[in-house]
């Protein structure tokens, strides 16, 4: 169904609702009890369309995005204009929100995806924008002869999974369930009289629930006025990263034993290989291995110390030959450099490489992210404001197979 279509649903179901709800109060009245049943079941539709919705904006954007053509300009712009030092303050001199920040809340609590426990939502693109300023200590905010244009930034690792084409699957309600065919019919030559022999598809299904990510912290109310650059900029710099990458890194480490979204390496399914004898024809090996269960792979994916493996190994002893990854590729794939893959070991350590179908990891979000302050924390006496972000998300492989993994580079 096409997204004007689901929206035009949906807003024939609300004016149902609110002809009930004006109904009874017309007439002075509650809702009586066939009305209330009506209305609950109306609701129930409005909050399924709603995730339909929500699903057919993240094709239409994914498809716009592949042409080339700018996706909801005015979105990205509201979501671009909310601050979260706005979200702090509001909560702290206890007022209503306004501006930006209030906008997207109302189109939040529209959705069904509205703040819970007094929280304020914030974007969850929030995770994507790169903040350049960072500081270690709050007490240089502020000198007398302070540059906040010269601020050092930390070196951070580069967050990966989401940019190389997972899927998001952004408003979710409920636990999300992804059918799966795993298995088909066959087809049969039989000869003249013979009877077909009953082949059927067989399904699976992938379940996705609510993992939480957090971060908490405690920051001064004279910091929150003063500092400058913006704390907006520390905050997301501070805390949002730090989530942003923790989340990165369990799509790719995660262990559903630490309440984490089971990441790339720890899913059962997921295809080997051998680089322990690193070679042209080793790296050629893990290509045909996603080849024969027809999955074509869109990138590598490594770290430091095994793409410098990479780029100092010759495919071939004859002169002139190149080298296995050269200007980013190898085997004409891009390969993604980061320090969010780890080697495998601790003592001894070997390299990792991964190549696959990144577009088989999937990603549901469950609202959007939720920041609160406390101002009667621990440091009330102090004027301390202890603020907590949380963002609940969880991520599964859609195909295992289309992912394959060597973790037995000498480095």
């Amino acid at each position: 169904m096409r997204i004007n279509d689901i929206k035009e649903r949906k807003a024939l179901k609300t004016a149902e609702l609110r002809a009930l709800a004006d109904k009874a109060t017309t007439e002075k009245r509650n809702l009586s009890a066939d009305e209330a049943g009506k209305f609950d079941a109306i609701k129930q539709e409005v909050v399924a369309l709603e995730a339909d919705e929500a699903r057919a904006q993240f094709l239409h954007d994914q498809e716009l995005r592949s042409n080339g053509t700018p996706v909801d300009e005015r979105r990205r712009d509201l979501e671009k204009s909310v601050s979260v030092a706005d979200a702090i303050r509001a909560q702290v001199e206890q007022r209503a929100l306004t501006g930006a920040l209030a906008e997207y809340n109302q189109e939040q609590a529209r959705s069904g995806n509205g703040p819970k426990r007094g929280g304020v939502l914030v974007p969850s693109s929030i995770f994507e924008k790169r903040a350049t300023m960072a500081t270690a200590g709050n007490a240089a905010i502020k000198p007398d002869d302070y540059r906040p244009q010269e601020m050092i930034g930390l070196l951070r690792n580069s967050a990966i999974v989401r940019s190389l084409g997972a899927r998001v699957l952004t408003g979710c309600v409920g636990d999300v369930v992804l059918p799966k065919q795993t298995g088909s019919s066959t087809a049969q030559w039989i000869a003249e009289g013979e009877a077909l022999t009953e082949s059927n598809p067989t399904f699976a299904n992938i379940k996705l629930t609510p993992k939480h990510v957090g971060a908490l912290a405690s920051y001064s109310r004279q910091l929150l006025q003063q500092a400058n650059p913006s704390i907006d900029q520390l905050l997301r710099d501070d805390f949002v990263q730090i989530v942003g990458l923790a989340v990165d890194k369990a799509l790719i480490h995660g262990l559903a034993a630490n309440d984490e979204p089971v990441g790339i390496l720890n899913t059962a399914g997921i295809q080997t290989a051998s680089l322990a004898t690193l070679s042209w024809a080793a790296v050629v090996a893990m290509l045909e291995k996603l080849g024969l269960v027809n999955a074509t792979p869109n990138a590598f994916l490594t770290h430091a110390g095994a793409a410098t493996k990479l780029q100092t190994t010759l495919k071939a002893s004859s002169a002139g030959s190149a080298y296995l990854m050269e200007s980013g590729r190898m085997a004409d794939l891009p390969v993604h450099v980061t320090n969010q893959l780890d080697a495998k070991g601790t003592t001894t350590k070997t390299g990792r490489i991964i190549l696959g179908d990144f577009s088989q990891m999937v990603i549901a979000e469950w609202g959007s992210t939720e920041i609160l302050a406390n101002p009667y924390g621990a440091g009330f006496d102090k004027g301390e404001v202890q603020i907590r972000i949380l963002h609940t998300m969880d991520a599964a492989v859609r195909n295992p197979q289309a992912f394959v993994v060597a973790d037995d580079v000498a480095l």
